[in-house]
């Protein structure tokens, strides 16, 4: 596809659960390459094995057969705990189910990942992480607790969470799911802008034919395998104020 060598480059990727009779198929024979400064999106019906692959790409599930290559590591090589300070320092995630900590307020959900990740001082911090609730619209929320927040606002939090680290990978399982399209186009063009502006790799599972403008390539997955790949025409890619 490209002479430039690719970020992240996987082959021959199995992975089932369950052993023996009632072992289930969920990736079979997955090879794919993700490039700097793109945007992927996996595309493909409930039960088709998106967020296996993607929890594999990003070193949260080993497979049971392949090899997935990361900035020129062999990620599922590394020793446990050597792969963990390979995703903090290299992934950043959104998922479903949000992972914030209830009693944590949003602009706290952010402010320990520079503090506690990048040794930032607390008025760094608090800098840094007032800018970017602003762009999310969730400036007037960031003392609210999680618990207290609707599912859209942690879905926007834990983006922001996630961009802050200025990630060279960032996976995203279904980004918008809990978003009114206004703040899902929103959340779509700032991990756009990540890929773009920083040279990022941005990994997107999605359901919703409207993130398909945003992507530069659109994989599907079918019972495990990937079943063929589109190249959308382009969108503008700049973040509104």
């Amino acid at each position: 596809m490209s002479s430039v060598a690719p970020a992240l480059a996987a082959q021959n990727l199995h992975r089932a659960f369950g052993s023996g009779d009632e072992a289930v198929q969920v990736l079979r024979d997955v090879s794919i390459e993700l490039y700097e400064g793109q945007v992927l999106l996996l595309m493909g019906p409930s039960g088709s094995g998106k967020s296996t692959l993607l929890a594999v790409l990003s070193g949260l599930l080993r497979p049971d057969q392949g090899q997935v290559r990361v900035l020129g590591k062999d990620l599922w090589r590394m020793r446990e705990a050597e792969r963990e300070r390979f995703r903090l320092s290299h992934f950043g995630f959104v998922f479903q189910g949000f992972n914030l900590f209830p009693s944590l307020t949003a602009s706290e959900q952010l402010e320990m990942v520079v503090r506690w990740g990048e040794g930032a001082s607390r008025g760094e911090a608090r800098r840094r992480v007032g800018e970017i609730l602003e762009r999310l619209g969730l400036g007037r929320r960031a003392h609210l607790r999680a618990d207290r927040l609707s599912g859209g606002e942690k879905q926007r939090v834990a983006v922001g969470r996630a961009l802050l680290k200025h990630p060279r990978f960032c996976f995203a399982d279904e980004p918008t799911g809990s978003l009114d399209w206004g703040h899902g186009e929103q959340i779509i063009r700032l991990l756009q802008s990540a890929a773009r502006d920083r040279g990022a790799v941005l990994f997107m599972v999605g359901h919703d034919p409207r993130l398909v403008p945003y992507a530069d390539r659109v994989l599907h997955l079918v019972d495990g395998q990937l079943a063929d790949e589109t190249t959308p025409a382009p969108t503008p890619s700049e973040v509104p104020s």
